[in-house]
Protein backbone atom coordinates (compact mmCIF):
# COMPACT_ATOMS: atom_id res chain seq x y z
CA UNK A 1 0.00 0.00 0.00
CA UNK A 2 2.72 2.22 1.07
CA UNK A 3 4.10 2.10 -2.76
CA UNK A 4 1.02 2.28 -4.71
CA UNK A 5 0.88 5.62 -2.35
CA UNK A 6 4.40 6.89 -2.97
CA UNK A 7 3.72 6.21 -6.73
CA UNK A 8 0.08 7.79 -6.60
CA UNK A 9 1.78 10.75 -5.16
CA UNK A 10 4.58 11.18 -7.35
CA UNK A 11 2.17 10.91 -10.38
CA UNK A 12 -0.09 13.66 -8.93
CA UNK A 13 2.30 15.40 -7.70
CA UNK A 14 3.83 15.63 -11.64
CA UNK A 15 0.33 16.15 -13.02
CA UNK A 16 0.06 19.13 -11.22
CA UNK A 17 3.18 20.67 -12.64
CA UNK A 18 2.08 19.82 -15.99
CA UNK A 19 -1.15 21.98 -14.94
CA UNK A 20 0.67 24.65 -13.33
CA UNK A 21 2.46 25.07 -16.39
CA UNK A 22 -0.80 24.74 -18.99
CA UNK A 23 -2.34 27.51 -16.79
CA UNK A 24 0.97 29.83 -16.79
CA UNK A 25 4.16 29.05 -19.03
CA UNK A 26 0.95 29.38 -22.20
CA UNK A 27 -0.92 32.57 -23.33
CA UNK A 28 -4.05 31.35 -21.20
CA UNK A 29 -1.61 33.49 -18.40
CA UNK A 30 -2.71 36.59 -20.15
CA UNK A 31 -6.14 35.80 -18.85
CA UNK A 32 -4.80 36.55 -15.11
CA UNK A 33 -2.15 39.17 -15.39
CA UNK A 34 -2.67 43.30 -16.50
CA UNK A 35 -0.04 44.40 -18.99
CA UNK A 36 1.52 47.71 -19.15
CA UNK A 37 3.04 49.95 -21.90
CA UNK A 38 6.26 49.50 -23.11
CA UNK A 39 7.37 53.02 -22.06
CA UNK A 40 4.74 52.94 -18.64
CA UNK A 41 6.86 49.47 -17.85
CA UNK A 42 10.48 51.21 -18.64
CA UNK A 43 9.16 53.94 -16.24
CA UNK A 44 8.05 51.34 -13.64
CA UNK A 45 11.12 49.93 -13.46
CA UNK A 46 13.32 52.27 -13.05
CA UNK A 47 11.64 53.94 -10.39
CA UNK A 48 11.78 50.58 -8.52
CA UNK A 49 15.35 50.30 -9.38
CA UNK A 50 15.44 53.67 -8.03
CA UNK A 51 13.45 54.31 -4.69
CA UNK A 52 14.01 50.21 -3.64
CA UNK A 53 17.69 49.73 -4.46
CA UNK A 54 18.64 49.62 -0.73
CA UNK A 55 15.91 48.32 0.54
CA UNK A 56 16.00 45.60 -1.69
CA UNK A 57 14.09 42.32 -2.33
CA UNK A 58 10.77 41.86 -0.53
CA UNK A 59 6.86 42.62 -0.83
CA UNK A 60 5.93 46.24 -0.54
CA UNK A 61 3.16 47.93 0.50
CA UNK A 62 2.91 50.94 -1.58
CA UNK A 63 1.93 53.65 -0.27
CA UNK A 64 3.29 52.15 3.30
CA UNK A 65 0.34 52.98 5.74
CA UNK A 66 2.99 52.54 8.33
CA UNK A 67 3.23 56.33 8.79
CA UNK A 68 0.28 59.19 9.14
CA UNK A 69 1.30 60.80 5.34
CA UNK A 70 1.16 57.07 4.26
CA UNK A 71 -1.98 56.18 5.68
CA UNK A 72 -3.66 59.58 3.90
CA UNK A 73 -2.12 58.48 0.83
CA UNK A 74 -2.75 54.70 0.72
CA UNK A 75 -6.89 55.99 1.23
CA UNK A 76 -6.74 58.18 -1.47
CA UNK A 77 -5.09 55.67 -4.02
CA UNK A 78 -3.50 54.24 -5.93
CA UNK A 79 -1.82 51.56 -3.91
CA UNK A 80 0.22 48.11 -5.04
CA UNK A 81 1.56 45.50 -3.26
CA UNK A 82 4.60 45.02 -5.01
CA UNK A 83 6.61 41.33 -4.84
CA UNK A 84 9.72 43.01 -5.76
CA UNK A 85 13.04 41.49 -6.59
CA UNK A 86 16.01 43.53 -7.14
CA UNK A 87 18.21 40.84 -9.25
CA UNK A 88 16.91 39.99 -12.75
CA UNK A 89 16.68 36.04 -14.17
CA UNK A 90 15.28 34.87 -17.29
CA UNK A 91 11.64 34.51 -17.91
CA UNK A 92 11.74 31.03 -18.58
CA UNK A 93 14.43 30.55 -15.43
CA UNK A 94 15.40 26.84 -15.62
CA UNK A 95 16.34 26.21 -12.35
CA UNK A 96 12.75 27.61 -10.72
CA UNK A 97 11.33 24.72 -13.14
CA UNK A 98 13.61 22.14 -11.19
CA UNK A 99 12.57 23.50 -7.87
CA UNK A 100 9.36 23.88 -9.19
CA UNK A 101 9.55 20.18 -10.29
CA UNK A 102 10.40 19.13 -6.90
CA UNK A 103 7.99 21.28 -5.17
CA UNK A 104 5.14 19.71 -7.06
CA UNK A 105 6.64 16.09 -6.61
CA UNK A 106 6.87 16.40 -2.83
CA UNK A 107 3.04 17.83 -2.66
CA UNK A 108 1.41 15.59 -4.34
CA UNK A 109 3.44 12.67 -2.19
CA UNK A 110 2.03 15.22 1.00
CA UNK A 111 -1.33 14.78 -0.42
CA UNK A 112 -1.12 11.03 -1.24
CA UNK A 113 0.01 10.26 2.51
CA UNK A 114 -2.53 12.51 3.90
CA UNK A 115 -5.35 10.41 2.10
CA UNK A 116 -3.99 7.21 3.55
CA UNK A 117 -5.77 8.62 6.87
CA UNK A 118 -8.95 8.52 4.79
CA UNK A 119 -10.44 5.09 5.07
CA UNK A 120 -12.79 3.99 2.40
CA UNK A 121 -13.24 3.57 -1.33
CA UNK A 122 -11.66 5.79 -4.12
CA UNK A 123 -15.07 8.11 -3.54
CA UNK A 124 -13.84 8.93 0.15
CA UNK A 125 -10.63 9.83 -0.91
CA UNK A 126 -11.78 11.34 -3.54
CA UNK A 127 -14.86 13.70 -1.99
CA UNK A 128 -11.63 14.81 0.94
CA UNK A 129 -9.66 15.94 -1.85
CA UNK A 130 -11.48 17.52 -3.37
CA UNK A 131 -12.98 19.78 -0.69
CA UNK A 132 -9.32 20.08 0.99
CA UNK A 133 -8.28 22.01 -2.42
CA UNK A 134 -11.73 23.76 -2.44
CA UNK A 135 -11.26 24.90 1.38
CA UNK A 136 -7.57 25.53 0.85
CA UNK A 137 -7.91 27.70 -2.40
CA UNK A 138 -10.61 30.00 -0.91
CA UNK A 139 -8.51 31.13 2.08
CA UNK A 140 -5.20 31.31 0.31
CA UNK A 141 -6.14 33.12 -3.16
CA UNK A 142 -9.63 34.66 -2.62
CA UNK A 143 -8.54 35.40 0.59
CA UNK A 144 -6.05 37.71 -0.81
CA UNK A 145 -8.88 39.72 -2.61
CA UNK A 146 -10.99 40.11 0.45
CA UNK A 147 -8.73 40.98 2.73
CA UNK A 148 -5.95 42.59 0.45
CA UNK A 149 -8.56 44.22 -2.35
CA UNK A 150 -5.82 42.31 -4.43
CA UNK A 151 -7.44 41.96 -8.16
CA UNK A 152 -10.17 39.24 -8.29
CA UNK A 153 -9.60 38.37 -11.86
CA UNK A 154 -5.92 37.66 -11.04
CA UNK A 155 -7.03 36.02 -7.88
CA UNK A 156 -10.03 33.95 -9.29
CA UNK A 157 -7.48 32.73 -12.02
CA UNK A 158 -5.07 31.82 -9.68
CA UNK A 159 -7.47 29.86 -7.76
CA UNK A 160 -8.73 28.09 -10.10
CA UNK A 161 -5.72 27.08 -11.31
CA UNK A 162 -4.36 25.54 -8.02
CA UNK A 163 -8.07 23.68 -7.34
CA UNK A 164 -7.63 21.97 -10.62
CA UNK A 165 -4.13 20.98 -9.94
CA UNK A 166 -4.71 20.26 -6.40
CA UNK A 167 -7.68 18.41 -7.11
CA UNK A 168 -6.11 16.25 -9.81
CA UNK A 169 -3.11 15.19 -7.58
CA UNK A 170 -5.43 14.40 -4.58
CA UNK A 171 -7.95 12.11 -7.98
CA UNK A 172 -4.55 10.46 -9.02
CA UNK A 173 -3.36 9.66 -5.73
CA UNK A 174 -6.61 8.58 -4.78
CA UNK A 175 -7.25 6.33 -7.55
CA UNK A 176 -3.47 4.62 -7.29
CA UNK A 177 -4.19 4.10 -3.32
CA UNK A 178 -7.42 1.92 -4.65
CA UNK A 179 -6.77 -1.80 -3.96
CA UNK A 180 -7.89 -4.47 -5.96
CA UNK A 181 -10.67 -5.95 -4.62
CA UNK A 182 -10.27 -9.52 -3.68
CA UNK A 183 -11.78 -11.98 -5.67
CA UNK A 184 -13.36 -14.71 -2.82
CA UNK A 185 -12.11 -18.36 -3.39
CA UNK A 186 -14.02 -21.39 -2.59
CA UNK A 187 -12.45 -21.70 0.50
CA UNK A 188 -13.55 -18.91 2.01
CA UNK A 189 -17.13 -19.72 1.19
CA UNK A 190 -18.93 -21.91 3.58
CA UNK A 191 -21.94 -23.96 3.13
CA UNK A 192 -24.81 -24.70 6.02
Amino acid sequence: MMLRTILGGLLGGFAMFIIGFLFWGTPLSALALSRADPQASANLQAAMAQALARSGTGVYVIPDPATAQGTILYGKGPVAMLFYNNGGFPVMDGSSLIGGLLLALTTGVLIALALRFVTGDFNSRARVSILFALATVLWLHIGQAVFNHAPWGYSLYLALSDLVALSVAGLIAAKLMEGRAAKPSASDSTLH
